[in-house]
């Protein structure tokens, strides 16, 4: 079973289902339509489906036309889940976000595995790409599976290989990322290597399928403390008069030892102020309390309220209180030159001025009008940076430093900038540092 299915994957003839088409799903799509496979794509969102049945990319770094070669190749998206069965293999893609007590919501994980489960067949490999705690696989995944009468590593394939897509990254592509890859057996392993092996150019395999759901967290904790990190520098720095930005450009002409990170208004993202959730809430069963992990946690999620009393502050300097300020917010996606608004600080910010009484817009390039998001509501379109518009608020606030603003014209005419990414190095009257 496991040799016959390996054959169809490396001969190409393997027609492949790819579940959530987002971020990492159609990037992941269009590779494997690009080398030959055909491709069956799933989402319950009917309104992607109908795009990109119409050729239409809905995130902005994905162009329409790699859309319509993908379908000219093939590409078939469809809300049908039961076209599951004419898959050899599934790839999972879908969120695994936080629920309210901060803890893991798989259940769009469990959810679509449900959904799944009545169209899965002898000698196929799913593969889960979510980021999710150590142990996820094994615990929730396989006994489903096996409740179906399939034995696991014998007639279907069960991996765990994270995803890790960059939005925007110019330097890296869903090719040229290495792909870790761990199964719950070696024919699994096995299964798992020959599903990615003719569209990633370099595999890395691990010893189980934990590993590799370990692997994924360590990746953003280490980034997430870093950050935090970083930011407690940030808040130190400005009480002393110090360029928190200078200082890590200055640190980062060391040859070894020091990579730089920066401070921000918070972090944002599907992965960084999420993942570490899942790594501390599991660490509970075994009794560990994982205080280096929750306490940048703690730093990062303070961002927000910190940069308010920043704000707070600079109006109150000019007489004013943010109750009854105008507040334009520069930047809603999480970090610059993408479109994706997932867990952007910037959201935060705009409801906490809100409830404090100011009148909130936004500018950014990349988002014309605002999303819909499961948990911020926001009824407004971008502003268009003119000298005029500038003029009309109290304050700015540069969240998202995107290289598209124009940052001469916001120095020189924003009656007060309060700026939270450093692109404002030399010192002014209207520019202030958070």
């Amino acid at each position: 079973m496991n040799s016959e299915l390996i054959e169809k994957l490396d001969r190409k003839t393997a027609r492949i289902g790819i579940v959530g088409l987002g971020y990492v799903g159609l990037p992941l799509m269009l590779r494997y339509s690009e080398v030959g496979y055909k491709v069956i794509g799933f989402d319950i969102d009917q309104t992607k489906v109908d795009a990109l049945r119409a050729g239409q990319s809905y995130i902005e770094h994905i162009s329409s036309a790699s859309i319509k070669r993908a379908t000219e190749l093939g590409f078939e998206p469809t809300t049908d889940f039961s076209r599951a069965r004419e898959v050899d293999a599934l790839i999972l893609c879908v969120p695994t976000p936080l629920n309210k007590y901060r803890e893991p919501d798989l259940s769009f994980v469990l959810n679509t595995t449900e959904s799944l489960l009545p169209y899965l067949h002898k000698g196929m490999v799913l593969s889960l790409e979510s980021t999710t705690y150590p142990g996820t696989t094994e615990e929730e995944l396989k006994p489903r599976i096996e409740k179906c009468g399939f034995s696991v590593g014998a007639d279907v394939f069960l991996v765990f290989s994270p995803e890790r897509e960059d939005p925007g990254n110019q330097n890296f592509s869903t090719r040229s990322i290495p792909k870790v890859c761990g199964g719950c057996t070696p024919a699994c392993l096995e299964a798992g290597i020959a599903l990615y092996r003719q569209v990633i150019d370099k595999v890395v395999p691990v010893s189980s399928t934990q590993a590799a759901e370990l692997t994924k967290l360590l990746e953003n904790i280490h980034r997430s403390v870093n950050i935090g990190l970083v930011n407690e520098m940030k808040m130190v720095a400005d009480k002393m008069g110090i360029d928190i930005h200078e200082v890590i450009r200055a640190a980062a002409t060391k040859p070894f030892g020091f990579v730089p990170y920066y401070p921000g208004p918070g972090i944002g993202g599907h992965c960084i102020p999420i993942d570490p959730f899942y790594l501390t809430w599991k660490a509970r069963e075994y009794g560990m309390h994982t205080r280096f992990i929750e306490l940048a946690g703690e730093i990062n999620s303070s961002m927000p309220d910190y940069v308010v009393s920043k704000i707070s502050l600079a109006l109150n300097q000019r007489h004013k209180s943010i109750s009854g300020s105008s507040i334009l917010v520069l930047g809603i996606a999480y970090k610059k030159n993408v479109d994706d608004v997932r867990e952007s600080p910037s959201v935060l910010l705009m409801e906490k001025l809100r409830d404090l009484g100011a009148s909130v817009a936004y500018s950014d390039p990349h988002v014309p009008a605002f999303p819909k998001m499961r948990a911020h509501s926001f009824d407004l379109s971008s502003v268009a940076l003119t000298e005029a518009n500038l003029r009309r608020f109290d304050c700015l606030l540069l969240a998202t430093d995107h290289d598209k603003f124009d940052y001469q014209l916001l120095g020189a005419h924003a009656p007060l900038l309060v700026d939270c990414r450093g692109k404002f190095p030399e010192p002014a009257d209207n520019i202030i540092r958070a």
